[in-house]
């Protein structure tokens, strides 16, 4: 096995033993940014340990087993980002704030009692049961870098003497390699009974929610919708134009013009029918023929007034 120096540019060289293979963790002691835009209160000097080429299945309950040895960890940060470390930093005031609001004791001989008021008992949202979701480990990218935060500088200069021999990775239960694939595949597909039961408490939570808007909705059933300029809505339909939410109609503009309240036309009645039996039939067509004279008559009179109104052309 060659020989690996102890220092490399600064950083210690961290040998990790795994069962077939060695991996090598570079460290060194965190030192300020001269940047404004990052913190240098959320990773304190004298305290943090930087790491270079973190294993990318690396937990952080893996981090702080591997340098419990070194004294109490208080923090692990993975990929350090001065945004997301403002919020967190931000956040645990926050919680330390609140804190100490709650243990102080308050004043109840200065300020007088109020009388509090009656709650009225609302009725309780149902709980959407979550869909089963193992704890899996979080894969980042190779050559990924941590800081680690220990309570004091001791700790961190424990934490910088180069090992004698390589250190064995702690074992964890989260599952790894394929056997972490497996359990997300697995995962990703819950069996039917959880999917089921999920999705009758998530239309429940739907329907409680849904109601309860209804419920402290301004809209009455039968009142017309009015928009913020005070106009009614308005939507077609039929002769009437219907407005949302009910109320009185609006007449359409055919309405107007022609008075008529729908769409539809009048049946026409039907004409009575002059011959009905068979006897009937034949006296009218008896009469026809027996008259051929009077036809003949009537068509040239129709030919003399077509003539005098200069309307019949035959040629």
């Amino acid at each position: 096995m060659p020989i690996l120096p102890k220092c490399l540019s600064g950083f210690t060289v961290i040998p990790i033993a795994y069962p077939s293979s060695t991996h090598y963790i570079y460290a060194r002691a965190h030192a300020k940014s001269k940047s404004k835009t990052k913190p240098n209160n959320v990773l304190p000097e004298g305290r943090t340990l930087f790491l270079v080429n973190v294993p990318p299945d690396a937990t952080e309950r893996e981090l702080t087993l591997l340098f419990k040895h070194c004294g109490t960890i208080e923090r692990v940060l993975f990929d350090f980002n001065s945004a997301d470390a403002l919020a967190e930093h931000a956040s645990d005031s926050d919680e330390e704030m609140s804190e100490a609001s709650v243990n102080e004791e308050p004043d109840t001989e200065a300020r007088p009692r109020k009388k509090r008021k009656l709650q009225t008992s609302e009725p309780t949202p149902p709980e959407v049961i979550p869909l089963p979701s193992p704890s899996l480990r979080t894969l980042r990218k190779t050559g990924s870098c941590a800081h680690i935060i220990f309570l004091d500088s001791s700790s961190l200069a424990k934490a910088l003497s180069s090992p004698t021999s390589p250190k064995p990775w702690p074992y964890s239960e989260e599952p790894r390699g394929l056997s972490h694939y497996a359990a997300k595949y697995d995962n990703e597909r819950p069996p039917l009974d959880a999917v089921k039961a999920h999705a009758d408490s998530f239309m429940d939570r739907f329907e409680f929610d849904l109601s309860k808007s209804k419920q402290e909705a301004k809209y009455r059933k039968g009142e017309a919708i009015m928009d913020e300029d005070g106009f009614t809505l308005v939507t077609r339909g039929g002769a009437y134009g219907q407005t949302l939410g009910g109320g009185v109609g609006v007449a359409s503009k055919k309405f107007m013009l022609t008075g008529q309240t729908g769409s539809r036309r009048k049946k026409e009645k039907k004409k009575e029918k002059d011959v009905f039996y068979a006897f009937q039939k034949a006296e009218k067509t008896t009469e026809s023929i027996a008259r051929p004279e009077e036809k003949l008559c009537g068509g040239q009179e129709r030919v003399e007034k077509l003539k005098e109104s200069r309307r019949f052309k035959p040629y």
